[in-house]
């Protein structure tokens, strides 16, 4: 039997550092770690990584159950393959132990898991409300007004070129099209 540690961290700024020093302490002499987003890639590979590591009789350990992934699915569907190869999962913050089978424990676990997702939801929701009350939706801001928008449209009614309409406005043809198109809806 081994503990075998985990932890993740959602962007190349954060550290990993203190989760590394509680995994340690737990007496982790093996740790996977990824530094990236629960939707990219390079995180799915760590779990991966740590997943054919593993044998029977293992545990892994992590700070938090949401190490394991950004949503309840991705988190129970972990859960599920730990218990289906027999192996234990441990969360040092939040005193969840798999060994102990009781109804009560399996319970936790997957409220935990709820309370994950949820603060994800969360998180979601106020970066879009965020988003809406200053307007700022990313991307970059448009070169023309919706009142040259229409000057143009008119201007394309009396058979301006798109190309002489281009240079007046300084936008590419492309632009001048795009803005015909929309008129024709």
């Amino acid at each position: 039997m081994e503990f075998v540690g985990y932890a993740r961290v959602s962007t190349q700024q954060q550290d990993l550092t203190q989760q590394i020093e509680k995994l340690e302490a737990y007496g982790c002499k093996k740790i996977f770690k990824g530094k990236h987003s629960g939707k990219e890639a390079t995180n799915k590979e760590a779990l991966e990584a740590l997943l054919k590591y593993i044998r029977e009789g293992d545990t892994v350990v992590v700070t938090k159950l949401d190490r394991l992934g950004r949503s309840l699915s991705q988190v129970l569907v972990c859960l599920d393959t730990l218990m289906k190869r027999g192996v234990n999962l441990v969360t040092i913050d939040q005193a969840i132990d798999t060994k102990k089978s009781d109804a009560l424990s399996t319970a936790m676990v997957q409220l935990l898991g709820m309370f994950a997702e949820l603060e994800r939801n969360f998180i979601v929701t106020r970066t879009q409300e965020g988003k809406a009350a200053t307007g700022n939706y990313g991307g970059r801001k448009p070169k023309l007004t919706k009142e040259q928008e229409q000057e143009i449209r008119d201007k394309l009614a009396n058979g301006v070129s798109k190309v002489k309409l281009s240079k007046e406005y300084g936008v590419a043809r492309a632009t001048i099209l795009n803005i015909s198109r929309k008129g024709k809806l």
